[in-house]
């Protein structure tokens, strides 16, 4: 196959062994360069995303996607509202809580909190709470027997375990009297205790909803809260399920919560990869130091092409054929690397944790006890058309100033 001739005089240049070693060993630490920014990148990127992925899947796990209350009085009919609002194609799951303040007392020590009364069969559909008990079962808690399933955080700063009785004081009807402030109080079993890692652990617990409804005196459900199909996208979701309920009730959704947050850590993965380009454009320019001392040392062979016919736009195809190609090979070489050390990263931080008898991320200060990572090809993709398009920038000055060549002022003094 003939190749055009800028490529196969550029393909030349590339694969010749060069008088000038020097020249060789810049190109060679341009490509490892590019080829290490790029997997530097991927793996931060993957890791960030892993971090993203768990704080998601923790807090959204707990906290409601989409939440349904009335206008300033409990839900009475909550059946024929789950009903309503699963017409939505995106609502997948819907539970009903009664919802209040509460103290939590055991021995002498205190903890403000809040209590959820909940339907166990129910809250499954919402949130991740059963699937993540640490001791104990969730579906014990029953009507009629005051029992109660509290956050980790709670039963450890209380000293509780299962089978202990906590009291739980209702805020809401703190009374002032002659003899100080009277709380209406009532004791539960603790039945079970959940750890999500999450906000959650430290403030919430769980009793029957029945218990809730005849603790607080109160008919009715305080909100019905929803799970989605796409969690991104429930603002649109929000105001579609408030149309389908024809602004009867009032209707939010954790963007109202939780929004800074995640707008916080995509922030940090924009001035993260930002910044770790800057790798990929130091290492490129190596490139345009490598082809400057090569069009100096190929100034009689331009001169002698020139001569023959080459028009200057064919020089500087030459040599950006091959910047370009040690771009090339530094970007899919940084690719494949970063690729497989981000899916392989979880496995290698474990060895390191084995072998040396250390932990990279204690559990009491970090929400995961493991590097969670996620490899999305969009990023992939990304990074390496950046890499590569940086590299293609690298060659143009050198390249064009071989263009620009004199055959005459070239070969004076040859």
């Amino acid at each position: 196959m003939r190749l055009p001739f800028s490529l196969f005089v550029g393909l030349r240049y590339t694969r010749a062994k060069r008088r000038n070693h020097f020249i060789s060993f810049i190109s060679l630490i341009s490509m490892i360069g590019i080829a290490l920014g790029v997997m530097v990148l991927i793996t931060v990127m993957s890791v960030m995303n892993g971090f993203e992925r768990e704080l998601r899947d923790r807090i959204l796990g707990m906290a409601p996607h989409v939440l349904v209350q009335g206008l300033g009085e409990p839900i009475d009919d909550w059946q024929a509202l789950e009903k309503k609002v699963k017409q939505h194609p995106e609502v997948i799951g819907a539970s009903p809580y009664v919802q209040t303040e509460t103290m939590f007392r055991f021995q002498g020590r205190e903890r403000f909190g809040m209590v959820q009364g909940v339907l166990p069969h129910k809250i499954g559909e919402v949130s991740i709470v059963k699937d993540n008990m640490y001791t104990g079962s969730f579906d014990d808690i029953k009507p009629g027997e005051y029992n109660i399933v509290l956050g980790a955080s709670i039963a450890r700063s209380l000293g509780l375990n299962i089978g202990d009785k906590v009291s739980l004081l209702i805020l809401k009807e703190t009374r002032v009297s002659m003899a100080g402030l009277s709380m209406r109080a009532k004791r539960f079993t603790v039945t079970g205790i959940f750890e999500t890692r999450s906000e959650a652990d430290k403030s919430l617990a769980f009793i029957h909803m029945d218990d809730a409804a005849q603790l607080l005196r109160q008919e009715g459900v305080s909100a019905l809260q929803l799970k989605t199909n796409n969690v991104m996208n429930v603002y649109d979701i929000n105001y579609q399920v408030s149309d389908l309920l024809n602004h009867q009730y009032f209707v939010t959704d954790w963007t109202r919560q939780h929004e800074t947050l995640f707008n916080a850590i995509d922030m940090e993965k924009k001035i993260m990869f930002i910044l770790l380009t800057f790798i990929i454009a130091v290492a490129a320019f190596n490139i345009v130091t490598s082809l400057v001392m090569l069009v100096t040392e190929k100034q009689a062979d331009i001169a002698i092409l020139r001569t023959l016919g080459a028009s200057p736009g064919s020089i500087l195809r030459i040599f950006m054929t091959s910047g370009i190609i040690n771009g090339l090979i530094g970007t899919l070489a940084g690719v494949i690397l970063g690729v497989l050390l981000a899916l392989n990263l979880p496995d290698i931080v474990n060895w390191v944790e084995t072998a040396f008898g250390v932990s990279v991320f204690p559990q009491d200060v970090y929400f995961v006890n493991f590097l969670p990572t996620e490899l999305i090809v969009e990023d992939v993709i990304k990074i390496g058309f950046s890499a590569f398009a940086i590299s293609i920038l690298a060659t143009l000055y050198p390249s064009w100033k071989a263009s620009k060549t004199q055959p005459a002022e070239a070969l004076r003094y040859e």
